[in-house]
């Protein structure tokens, strides 16, 4: 009697409508999965088309191109004898679903459609599928031809249904169900379904991987069983950044942790896992099984096929483990780094291009790019051939390693200080240091000669000469005089990205990074279409508050020693005249409901143009995919700053009850 199961799950780097590259990536964790004795191979949701597509789902083609992929990997003999399980989007009935299709030797066994569509925040599912609302109902499914030639099959189950083999009974969930209050696995579970399959698409936002990992753990805590969960990683295409975390869990503890932020394309967990233990685990809990025994029963379709071999008594199994959580600071350091590479080969650019004020936003988006060198010549150093031949493609040196993070640094990140006659001298020698310390491509720039000549072309029309507040000009005329600045930083630092490279005689052209954090865009305290504005902005969804924190971080980790003189300089952006040449202005922090809101209304135009960010926050602002609120407001607040008066009136008039009570 076979016991010990072994079973594989994997996070893949896929990429929307990477068909080629998304097809060999399955490939590859197949191939790993059977290398190490599994039986059954789970992979992320929607892997075949990558799960990023948005509203190319509504196109036919990418229905057509998946069931290509699908082709494939039937007709291939890497899926021999092993059962996988497959992410993909399939039409039935002329109504399109998010599926899992699970298949074994060139025959398709189910397709288990989406119950629980993700549609919060960045994920926007029902536009484009529809949930599965028949519980235990399953249909038949007829095959398009290029399938049924290779399976020999013209229809297939789909539905709500689950697999009984010889040995064991598994039932799938998809990522969303698990976070559902009525999940799949509650009933499965106490139908006999022993292993509970979780095939996702979760991205990252800062301090959520916990959630995710209590979840999965719990939902065989109280009912008993094997969990395991894939999950995407990397960049697909958008803001998101899907941090892996593939895991395997038995009767509430992990055995088998996948990393959360890596350059691997590729991670396959594999363990191997004693029936016996769920059984006996199950046995214990009464409560259990009384529900148990009066549950309805799932269709099941019969697989002739076991996860374990029959003498399987010597079979070593796994041990329970301690998952170790990243704080926010190395989340900070490593999420945005891992997007940033995924970005910079998938866009075939030669480096980054960083507007770098001396401040702590750039200065923080500098180490990002620095935290990047360092994994990039880390993986390299473990043998990772994909991450070496992207590295020599973007240098353009077949022959390159990179091992040193600063050396690498330099030839991919180009830092950039626009010095005006507004500048201080401390915040150009910070900028210069930090250049110095992390290794990029320095350049200092003066530009006030651009400055004068845009607005000399305006005295020339109107015969008006603006001039700064200090100098006597209206709060209009300084406004203008500072956004003159900024714009052409912005449009300087498109120059120099496009030509910088050229200049120095390399071929290629740089990405602009953006610096501007979540609390500016917010509040709107950024110039629209200044030094904001660029190609990306990896800290665009991360507080100002996380940031000090990751700057302190990176003064400890990678020995920085020029933040600290960062961290303790007064917030400035010396856009104004120096008063006896020190700083004159200083940014200012919302600190009444009122003023935040009055701010966030009027600026709140800015954020159809905000760069695409890293998304690490649920209160991010961004307009185009996350956050949809107009942009055009009563700024007047009339009815809401009434409110707010009244309450304030309320809680003086009980304050002035109770300090009266207090002096009887």
């Amino acid at each position: 009697m076979g016991r010990a199961v072994t079973v594989a799950t994997c996070a893949l780097n896929q990429w929307a409508l990477d068909f080629e590259g998304n097809l060999e990536r399955i490939f590859r964790s197949i191939d790993i999965a059977k290398s190490k004795g599994a039986r059954y191979r789970l992979g992320p949701e929607l892997e075949i088309c990558g799960y990023g597509c948005s509203d190319h789902y509504y196109e036919s083609d990418t229905l057509l191109h998946s069931f290509q992929v699908l082709e494939k990997l039937l007709e291939s003999p890497a899926t021999q004898d092993i059962i996988c399980d497959v992410g993909m989007p399939v039409l039935h009935r002329n109504v399109r679903y998010n599926c899992r299709v699970i298949f074994l030797n060139k025959r398709i066994l189910l397709i288990r459609p989406k119950m629980s569509l993700a549609n919060t925040g960045n994920y926007r599912e029902l536009r484009w599928f529809t949930p599965w609302s028949k519980a235990r109902h399953v249909e038949e499914y007829f095959l398009p031809r290029i399938i049924q030639e290779v399976t020999g099959q013209e229809t297939v189950p789909f539905g709500d249904a689950v697999l009984a083999t010889k040995d064991t009974c598994l039932g799938a969930e998809i990522c969303e169900e698990l976070w559902a209050p009525n999940s799949p696995h509650i009933e499965m579970g106490l139908d006999g379904v022993e292993i509970f399959t979780n095939s996702s698409g979760s991205h990252h936002v800062l301090r959520k991987a916990r959630a995710r990992v209590d979840l999965v753990n719990s939902a065989t805590a109280k009912n008993g069983g094997i969990y395991i969960l894939a999950n995407q990683r990397g960049c697909d295409g958008d803001r998101l950044y899907y941090d892996g975390c593939a895991m395997i869990s038995m009767n509430g503890e992990t055995v088998a942790q996948g990393s959360q932020f890596s350059l691997d394309d590729v991670e396959v967990l594999v363990a191997t896992l004693d029936l016996e233990d769920v059984r006996s685990y199950r046995a214990e809990i009464s409560s259990r099984n009384l529900a148990a025994s009066k549950v309805n029963p799932y269709p099941r379709v019969k697989v002739n096929f076991a996860l374990s071999c029959p003498d399987d008594i010597a079979v070593p199994t796994c041990m329970p483990i301690q998952w170790r959580h990243h704080s926010p600071e190395e989340e900070i350091s490593l999420g945005p780094a891992c997007w940033l590479w995924d970005y910079l080969r998938r866009s075939k650019q030669a480096g980054f291009l960083l507007p770098l004020s001396g401040g702590v936003d750039s200065s923080a988006t500098a180490c990002i790019v620095y935290s990047m060198c360092h994994q990039v010549c880390l993986a390299v150093k473990n043998g990772n051939a994909d991450v070496l031949a992207d590295a020599r493609r973007i240098v353009n040196d077949e022959t390159y390693i990179p091992e040193d993070p600063p050396e690498f640094c330099n030839r991919v990140f180009t830092t950039c200080y626009m010095a005006s006659e507004n500048s201080s001298q401390d915040t150009r020698n910070r900028a210069k240091l930090l250049a110095e310390q992390i290794g990029s491509y320095h350049i200092n720039l003066n530009i006030d000669a651009a400055v004068k000549a845009v607005v000399g072309i305006f005295s020339v029309v109107t015969g008006r000469i603006p001039q700064f507040s200090v100098h006597g000009g209206s709060s209009r005329e300084s406004l203008a005089l500072q956004n003159v600045q900024a714009r052409i930083r912005m449009v300087l630092a498109y120059l120099f990205a496009q030509l910088t490279l050229w200049a120095r005689g390399m071929p290629g052209g740089l990405l602009v990074l953006g610096s501007a954090n979540v609390d500016e865009s917010l509040r709107g305290y950024l110039t629209k279409y200044d030094c904001s504005s660029a190609d990306i902005n990896p800290i665009g969804g991360i507080s100002k508050t996380d940031l000090k924190n990751f700057i302190q971080y990176c003064i400890e980790n990678f020995q920085l020693t020029a933040l600290s003189s960062i961290m303790s300089a007064p917030p400035t952006a010396e856009l104004e005249p120096l008063v006896d040449g020190q700083v004159a202005q200083t940014d200012e922090v919302a600190s009444k409901v009122k003023h935040f809101f009055r701010m966030y209304s009027v600026n709140r135009h800015k954020m159809t143009t905000l760069t695409p960010s890293y998304h690490a926050e649920n209160y991010s602002p961004d307009d185009n995919r996350f956050d949809l609120r107009p942009f055009l407001y009563n700024t007047s607040w009339s009815w809401q700053f009434r409110c707010i008066d009244k309450q304030v009136s309320k809680l003086e008039k009980k304050e002035g009850i109770s300090v009266v009570e207090d002096m009887d």
